[in-house]
């Protein structure tokens, strides 16, 4: 350690002919090797256009792509020597104090250097400037294609061949160590996102788009709170008694007989005037339309109540992951020094939270009038969860079997079944037994008829998939800018890291308003067509931004990656459904709520006798 090495000889690598051509097709679609010093990765240092600041991006290449000067032919080189730069610094407090260092930069800088003018250590003589690259290349063994077209002018190289043709690639290493005080330990992940600052506008940009957005709909909600809360609990003589509407009389259209001792009407005005000096006790109720027709059916149960009250619960505990991920994630807990932290935790989190997954399961299914809590519990247990963890393993034996070094093991996948079944359900199974027979079931404020009511037909945008799509379209141009930013971290940045969570943190919270908001606007006019079924509409509806963000993946696909094979375009679309069906169920559960919640307060607030 603090020892510069100008070259040290690592090993020497025999490749075949099939070594060889995996070589070239990693070199092709642009692999990296990753070296990790104090959990700071090897990286490649670039200097901006102006040459006034310096940045990373973790990993090295393997290899280049280049062209020959004579026959214009690509040929492919192999990076075997490697120049690391180890910057460090004294390390701060009473550490330093002591002669304790801590390293602050990690840089990698590749070379390619040929077999031969070598020393008898394996050292190349000169590292600094070699005279010629490493290739990779195997020269043709064309002999059997000439044994069998002896008359051919023209045979194609036959690479295919396993001829015990071999290619010996020796590998070698430089060590510098500098130190650097203008970096502090505590900002040495800094260099990995300078590249990145510029994006800081677009994601102002998207706050911008997102909070306009969620402004509109704000007003429309507010216009249709007025209406339903405050407008229709008053009349003309001013606020109602005990909340209830105060009905007005539908003037005939003939006058009536007078009473005995009273004045017959002469004129216009005198009716107008007779009409006005009504009593309540004369007044005949008014025909009510609209919501207000649905106050005997809007409570009534839901087809498949067994299934969305797991649903709701399972949505949940994913609500209760993403708040805990967003809220360490924005504290610094969870930074890129922290490996593997943010799966780890979130794992953690999803587990902890199987508590409220039944709990809310089991007063949801209480207040649906459900009778088998158990079943309940159980669903609730091992749908959404067997679900994940059944397409983990079917996808990562797909993996497997394609050799990838991204392949879970055996023994993780079985800890996490472990975690599951051994820990989970017990919590769901607690949550649940204290939701049912602890908790009262959410009271309605009305009371449901026997003889379910005949929902007349509606306007075509109010209809099954038009208002679902439509509505959820909304929520999603609200967050397209910002996953932009998230799939190039995971697809296409070199660094992988994804680190403006407060950026993040703000996108997700508008975005979960205007779903409350959307829901409110989408359910409000489902009540006004008189259709009393705004329990599974209302979860599908919050739901809906799965599907645009499901049309998004695909079309990232389409435009932005080149990924070659049927497996790994198989994974990538199995993976971003997982995805979008984890985030819709979230995103539906709130919509869930956010709709029992409105419907109880107009129906609270409004009630017909």
């Amino acid at each position: 350690m603090g020892k510069d090495q100008e070259c040290s000889f690592l090993c020497s690598q025999t490749v075949d002919r099939a070594g060889v051509k995996r070589a070239r097709k990693l070199i092709e679609d642009g692999y990296v090797a990753e070296w990790i010093v104090d959990n700071l990765p090897g990286a490649t240092s670039f200097v901006t256009v102006d040459r006034t600041e310096k940045y990373y991006a973790a990993g090295f290449k393997i290899g280049s792509k280049e062209f020959s000067s004579v026959s214009g032919q690509p040929k492919y080189v192999i990076n075997n020597h490697l120049t690391l730069v180890i910057r460090w610094r004294q390390a701060p407090g009473k550490a330093g104090d002591h002669g304790g260092k801590v390293v602050i930069g990690f840089e990698v800088y590749t070379k390619s250097i040929g077999t031969g003018d070598r020393r008898e250590s394996g050292c190349p003589r000169d590292v600094r400037n070699p005279k010629d690259d490493l290739e990779l290349y195997i020269h043709p063994n064309n002999t059997r294609l000439a044994q069998k077209y002896p008359s051919a002018s023209y045979l194609p190289d036959e690479d295919e061949l396993d001829d015990g043709a071999t290619l010996t690639i020796p590998y070698s290493y430089s060590v510098y160590f500098r130190e650097d005080t203008r970096v502090e330990w505590s900002n040495r992940w800094d260099m990995y996102f300078k590249n990145q600052e510029e994006s800081s506008k677009i994601h102002w940009l998207a706050i911008v788009n997102s909070v306009v957005i969620a402004g509109f709909l704000t007003a429309i909600v507010t216009m249709i709170w007025n209406k339903t809360i405050h407008g229709d609990t008053k009349t003309r003589d001013g606020p109602l008694e005990e909340g209830k509407v105060r009905i007005r009389r539908k003037v005939p259209s003939g006058a009536r007989t007078p009473r005995t001792g009273e004045k017959s009407p002469s004129g216009l005005l005198d009716k107008f005037d007779h009409d006005d000096s009504l009593s309540s006790d004369e007044e005949s109720i008014e025909d009510i339309t609209g919501w207000k027709l649905l106050h005997a059916d809007v409570f009534r149960t839901p087809a498949y109540a067994g299934l969305l009250a797991p649903l709701i619960g399972s949505g949940s505990q994913l609500v209760f992951m993403a708040t805990g991920l967003l809220v360490l994630s924005c504290l610094g807990v969870l930074n890129p020094s922290f490996r593997g932290g943010f799966v780890s935790v979130g794992m953690g989190l999803f587990i902890f939270a199987g508590i409220f997954s039944g709990f809310f399961s089991g007063l949801v299914y209480k207040t649906f009038g459900g009778v088998n809590w158990r079943k309940n519990t159980l669903m609730t247990a091992l749908l959404i969860p067997g679900m994940l963890f059944s397409t983990t393993f079917v996808l990562n034996l797909l993996v497997w079997a394609q050799g990838s070094s991204t392949a879970l093991p055996f023994g993780t996948l079985v800890g996490l079944a472990a975690l599951w079944l051994l820990i989970q359900v017990p919590l769901v199974y607690s949550g649940s037994w204290f939701g049912y027979h602890k908790c009262k079931p959410w009271e309605h404020p009305t009371k449901t008829s026997t003889i379910p009511r005949q929902i007349p037909d509606a306007a075509w945008y109010t209809k099954g998939n038009y208002s679902i799509l439509g509505a959820g379209l909304i929520p999603f141009a609200v967050i397209f800018i910002e996953l932009l930013f998230v799939f190039r971290s995971l697809w296409q940045d070199k660094s992988g890291y994804y680190y403006v969570y407060g950026f993040l943190s703000v996108i997700s919270l508008v975005h979960i308003l205007t779903i409350i908001e959307v829901t409110i606007v989408a359910v409000y006019i489902l009540l006004c067509s008189e259709n009393y079924h705004w329990w599974w509409q209302s979860f599908l509806i919050g739901a809906s931004p799965a599907v645009w963000v499901f049309f998004y993946c695909t079309w990232y696909y389409l435009t932005k990656l080149n990924m070659d094979g049927f497996v790994s375009a198989l994974l990538f679309f199995s993976y971003s459904l997982l995805a979008c069906a984890v985030y819709g169920l979230l995103t539906g559960t709130v919509g869930f709520l956010t709709a029992y919640g409105f419907v109880r307060r107009i129906y609270g607030a409004v009630k017909v006798d």
